[in-house]
């Protein structure tokens, strides 16, 4: 008997709609430390298990238990804590300026900032990053100077960009920090190309990129992880789950049938599921993946259990599709406040260092930002010379361009 139209349709529906009050008991949290952590070189065949689990290492008494703690170094833990209250403090800001006119668009990494930090600490500053737009706490913690990103999502005369990429579509080259596309997934493909042509070179440079849930429903997730598999390339293939795409929840994305995690296994490579908000869980799971690609398993890929706890942009209104106090109820809690209470639990830092701390990142985020300002902003200052439009597309500008610029009188 063929089904009335429509009887077997699953039309994916978020968990809570506004108005609506925010739950999340159902949701299946593993204990902290209770995933083994294997051997770098386990065949992935022996690994599912960990796509369907969560790699915790802080337990809810703010204690780092488990196979899993990296027993980072206490000034190690500070630097993370600190790089995460940088980039938030930043993203204050800047979406701020965004508010006033000042530039024409922003996207903050609230509750995600440790994906970007652990692992850019994780990481090598030789390893190539490919990162998507959330990802900012990458720069920060390789030491990007904050004036230089705010003259970017300014466009003024101090724009390495030269005002040719929308705001937070960072580039540093002498950072490893690839050139941002807003055709989402294309860095996928592009950091699985980078990798090979490190084995080529001989090099132990390895790379990493990362894409939000969404855009595994994109074609270039999935060229990306076959030409990983294949060719075992080194490197680490990043989901950002945090349970919304723009304004269409991680369900439209398949979220519900499976973890994005076992994604992976379906092409033969390690899938880990990890704690997104725990930053030493990350920093683990990255470093395993890391050592395994240095030493000749392949890629890995890595999806990061989170919550988008702001607007997607400055463009959306979250408050439209899901309930305004969703994220405080979020219960793998905040990124930033774990690692502080974790540090407060050992000994090495108080809640009045904390708020020290806040205070003069604030204030350095405010003496650059006047420094950046004096450089111009969207509608005042120094603009690029005209000429410059006909720059760096080629390495040896073609005639025709030539005759266009000569054309022009510049």
């Amino acid at each position: 008997m063929v089904p009335s139209s429509g009887k077997n349709l699953n039309v994916p529906t978020p968990r809570h709609r506004p108005g609506e009050e925010p739950e999340f008991d159902d949701l299946d949290i593993p204990n902290a430390g209770a995933a083994p952590r294997p051997d770098i070189l386990t065949d992935p065949k022996e690994m599912f298990a960990y796509a369907n689990t969560m790699i915790r290492v802080l337990d809810m008494k703010n204690k780092a238990v488990g196979e899993w703690n990296p027993c980072l170094s206490p000034d190690d833990l500070r630097k993370g804590l600190t790089d995460m209250m940088i980039t938030r403090i930043y993203d204050d800001r800047m979406q701020n300026m965004q508010r006033v006119g000042k530039m024409s668009f922003y996207m903050k990494s609230r509750g995600e900032e440790a994906v970007a930090v652990a692992q850019a600490m994780a990481l090598d500053k030789k390893d190539m990053l490919f990162p998507s737009y959330r990802q900012q706490g990458l720069l920060i913690s390789r030491g990007r100077d904050l004036l230089d990103m705010m003259n970017h999502c300014l466009s003024n005369s101090g724009d390495n960009c030269k005002g040719r990429q929308l705001p937070i579509m960072y580039t540093w080259k002498e950072g490893n920090f690839f050139s941002i596309s807003g055709n989402l997934g294309t860095q996928f493909c592009q950091a699985v190309g980078w990798a090979v042509a490190s084995v080529y070179k001989g090099e132990d440079a390895i790379a990493s990129t990362w894409v939000g849930e969404g855009t595994t429903a994109e074609s270039d997730f999935h060229h990306g992880m076959t030409f990983a598999a294949v060719y075992n390339a080194p490197v680490l293939l990043n989901v950002v789950n945090n349970q919304w795409a723009i304004s269409s929840f991680q369900g439209f994305a398949g979220g519900e049938r499976a973890t994005f995690a076992s994604r992976g296994i379906g092409y033969g490579m390690p899938g880990l599921r990890v704690d997104g908000n725990d930053f030493l869980a990350v920093y683990a799971a990255t470093k395993w993946a890391a050592e395994r690609a240095r030493c000749g398993g392949g890629p890995t890929m890595i999806e990061h259990f989170t919550y988008r706890a702001g607007g997607h942009s400055t463009s959306d209104d979250p408050a439209k599709y899901r309930p305004e106090d969703e994220p405080e109820v979020w219960p793998l809690g905040d990124p930033i406040e774990r690692l502080k209470n974790h540090l407060i639990e050992i000994g090495e830092w108080s809640d009045e260092r904390h708020e020290q701390t806040a205070k003069d990142i604030t204030a350095l985020v405010t003496k650059k930002y006047k420094e950046a300002e004096s450089y111009g902003t969207l509608n005042s200052g120094a603009r690029p010379e005209v000429s410059s439009m006909f720059e760096d597309v080629f390495k040896e500008m073609p005639d025709n361009l030539r005759r266009q610029r000569q054309q022009l009188g510049v």
